[in-house]
């Protein structure tokens, strides 16, 4: 029996027997070439197991994916793309005349990615060709992933183009820079996926077709993915084959949620929740935007107070030390290597806080130059050398008080006139 059709086995078991595999979509590889490091990740994305569901059962679902709204408006803008046979989508591309649109319809993943490879090696040279949802195969981890790009065209130079539809909009010749970037992140998939097939034929400027502004009607822009597919490569590579993580496994581990006829799961939560964290995880921060388990994975790093959950960037700076305890017990000069640059660090911003710390207490107790019969009410603290701000209102007697010295400044006034005739009689 091959090696492929062990691990199949192996990978079924995980998945459970009677469960359908969740194909994995580029944007999932994308995410995972972004954390290499996460075997659960990996393992649970080979098995084809569906993340939502198992968070699910495990109490701690993500508000992750695309709402049924965002799918139809999505589904219909690639539909107004590629009506009246891709007329719109290869005006886009910029070619003149109608193009070669084979039918890809096989029995299968594998017969659908063989119909591809075949489409697009009999694609006529000098004609434009377009290939409408192939199917791509990509090796990870030594796990078959077959992926599905909305389209790609065959120049009549023979170069290949891949065609990204997205339903977010180009607003005045801009989009949203976190989407593009996911999109171009997806698109570079798609090239490593075609590299597979005839290395050198897939060209790195992938073709983003967007609504323009607030319509349906199609916009168009070129992505240089050189930078991603050469990041995602470079990731894909640093995975551990699958056969390997699997081996680490105790027997019998399994993600199956165990259905019953209605569809719903019948698997304990703690059963569940001992075979997700016999897979190690790497969490982040930001799997929180990308992993459908994030939320338990999240927990359980705080719970083992591991200092990853505070940023990659962050756990890079801590070196050896790789729990809070350990970091505090470091600034505290009770425990960590002196010569570890991140100790030494740790424990000179220990010295700067105590120091600070102790500043702030000796002004605290300073003696105050305020009047002692002028601290507020409200039980602030006089500022030295000004008056006391109070919070105490106005009572009754300060109108009263305010009328009567009103009235003896009229009185006055007239006084000072009836004086000024007086003279002003004498004058005359």
């Amino acid at each position: 029996m091959s090696t492929t059709h062990l691990l199949r086995e192996r990978l079924a078991a995980l998945r459970g027997p009677a469960t359908s595999p969740r194909p994995l979509d580029a944007r999932a590889l994308a995410a995972l070439a972004a954390n290499p490091g996460c075997r659960r990740r990996a393992v649970l994305d080979a098995a084809g197991v569906d993340k939502g569901a198992v968070a699910g059962v495990l109490g701690a679902p993500a508000p992750f994916g695309q709402s049924r709204f965002a799918f139809s408006r999505g589904h219909a803008f690639e539909a107004r793309v590629k009506a009246d046979d891709c007329g719109e989508l290869l005006r886009l591309l910029g070619a003149e005349g109608p193009a070669h649109v084979p039918d890809l319809t096989a029995a299968g993943p594998e017969g659908r990615a063989a119909r591809t490879r075949l489409a697009l090696a009999e694609a006529p040279p000098g004609a434009w060709t377009l290939l409408d949802h192939p199917l791509l195969a990509l090796e990870v981890a030594g796990s078959t992933a077959y992926l599905e790009p909305d389209a790609v065209a065959v120049a009549p130079d023979g170069g290949w183009t891949v065609v990204e539809i997205k339903s977010f909009p180009i607003l005045d010749g801009a989009a949203d820079p976190q989407k593009v970037g996911a999109a171009a992140r997806q698109s570079a998939v798609y090239v490593l996926a075609l590299d597979a097939v005839t290395p050198g034929r897939a060209r790195r400027s992938v073709l983003l077709v967007c609504p323009r502004n607030f319509s349906n009607q199609p916009a168009a822009e070129w992505l240089d993915v050189r930078k991603q597919a050469a990041v995602t490569r470079r990731q894909l590579a640093r995975l551990t084959r699958i056969e390997e993580i699997t081996a680490t496994l105790p027997e019998g581990t399994t993600f199956d949620l165990v259905r019953n006829a209605d569809g719903d799961a019948t698997r304990p939560a703690g059963e569940l929740a001992s075979a997700v964290d016999a897979v190690p995880a790497a969490y982040a921060p930001e799997c929180l935007s990308t992993c459908e388990l994030a939320f338990h994975c999240r927990a359980r790093a705080l719970a083992a107070q591991d200092v990853a959950a505070l940023g990659r960037s962050l756990r890079g700076d801590l070196g050896e030390l790789t729990t809070v305890e350990a970091v505090l017990t470091a600034a505290a000069g009770t425990a960590g290597d002196p010569a570890d640059p991140a100790v030494v660090a740790l424990r000179r911003a220990a010295a700067l806080r105590s120091e600070a710390l102790a500043h702030a207490a000796k002004e605290a107790a300073a003696p105050s130059f305020a009047p002692a019969d002028a601290a507020p009410s409200s039980g602030r603290p006089a500022i030295p050398g000004q008056p006391a701000v109070t919070d105490r209102p106005a009572t009754a007697a300060a109108p009263a008080a305010a009328e009567a010295r009103g009235a003896e400044n009229v009185k006055g006034a007239k006084g000072v006139k009836g004086a000024e005739g007086a003279e002003g009689g004498d004058r005359r």
